[in-house]
């Protein structure tokens, strides 16, 4: 029998800038990267697709953006800059998508030009698939507006809409050619946006940094209190941890390891059960939470460790339970979680802090326990 066989590998490299007012002529951040991507004689097409919630918060920034590209002779901004709603309604509406297209079709953008994405993480994560299907791939540039878009969804690989009832049923793994990170942005959050984007780098610090959930233990009061200075080393320093995460491992998730999920498996079933009522990140410190008490009553966490990871989510103002943790509902998460990996059951748990360790399976009963102790708040702050 004769057989052929291929392999290959395809590189992929981009850039997340941290920087303040963007779009204000004297910022030259934006710029300058066109101008390392230009290519002599060719230019390239920007369409920009905005968060609704965001140019309401910043109704200059349409005008700002039209000026900032005025004068450039090494691009072409299309004048029709599309604002969406945001949140997670946005990955619900098949129509959108469609909309979306036909923007790129209408307006020739061609795998060459940019399609330039300003919003919070589900806006972000909508136009990344929008773009990963269109001419079977349009360079896209992140431009994130939340917390938990500018240190964690935002500088990831992943795209994606949701899909008869399934968080990111459709998506795509496709790399941002670049991601903007502007401070301004974090400003404007109300203070549910301001902390639900928390829970994302409290996860990677339980896994990955046990220093850096220290030092948002000694920092909490200036979380809490909307200190920027905090919360941009804490925006910082948790896209770090996860850009290096995605450079070492399995950025396409070819297995069924994801570290990274931890405390995802039943916050996407949470999320779901509330009709997106809670927001993501309120949603992962509920599981983060519930699989810390789940690590302790296995014998893998400490106590004291336990109590410190609860503690730290009160005092940054989380709620840990939520009504729809009653009944066996978030349960079948856990199904669902395995299909969405395609593959084996393959959960984070932890057995310290700054340490994960993954199983295979779980404990039906001991989740249903964990979940009435955070139902009657046995643990209680220090």
């Amino acid at each position: 029998m004769n057989t052929l066989h291929q392999t290959f590998s395809v590189r992929f490299t981009y850039d997340v800038y941290f920087s303040d007012r963007l779009f204000e002529t004297s910022n030259l951040s934006f710029l300058n990267f066109l101008k390392k991507n230009h290519s002599e004689g060719f230019r390239k097409k920007l369409l920009f697709i905005l968060d609704e919630g965001v140019t309401a918060s910043h109704p200059e920034l349409l005008n700002q953006i039209k000026a900032y590209f005025a004068n450039l002779s090494i691009v072409d901004l299309i004048p029709d800059l599309i604002v969406i709603p945001g949140g997670e309604a946005s990955k619900n509406d098949p129509a959108l998508v469609e909309q979306l297209v036909d923007a790129i079709d209408r307006h020739g953008i061609d795998r060459h030009s940019y399609v330039v994405a300003v919003g919070g993480g589900s806006v972000l994560d909508l136009v990344g698939y929008v773009a990963a299907i269109s001419h079977r791939g349009i360079r896209h540039i992140r431009i994130p507006t939340t917390v938990l878009s500018q240190n964690d969804s935002g500088i990831g690989v992943k795209n994606g809409v949701n899909y008869r009832g399934k968080k990111n049923f459709l998506g795509s793994f496709a790399p941002p050619i670049a991601v903007f990170n502007d401070s301004q942005f974090l400003t404007t959050l109300d203070d549910r946006d301001w902390r639900a984007g928390i829970s994302e780098a409290i996860k990677v610090a339980l896994i990955k940094d046990q220093a850096f959930f220290e030092w948002m233990e000694t920092n909490a009061e200036k979380l809490a209190g909307r200190d920027l200075d905090a919360m941009q080393y804490l925006v910082h320093r948790c896209a770090e941890l996860h850009l290096n995460h995605i450079a070492s491992g399995d950025p396409f998730e070819m297995g069924s390891s994801r570290p990274l999920d931890f405390g995802h498996w039943s916050a996407h079933k949470l999320e779901q059960l509330t009709h997106f009522e809670i927001r993501h990140g309120e949603a992962v410190a509920i599981g983060i939470a519930l699989d810390s008490l789940y690590s302790q009553r296995l014998g893998w966490l400490s106590e004291a460790d336990t109590t410190r990871i609860l503690n730290l989510e009160r005092a940054l103002g989380f709620s840990l339970f939520h009504p729809a943790l009653d009944g066996d509902g978030v349960l079948n998460g856990l199904n669902e979680f395995r299909e969405h990996l395609g593959g084996q059951l393959t959960i984070m748990l932890l057995t310290a802090i700054g340490t994960g360790r993954e199983v295979h399976e779980m404990d039906l009963s001991l989740i249903r326990e964990v979940i009435g102790i955070l139902k009657e708040d046995e643990i209680q702050p220090a």
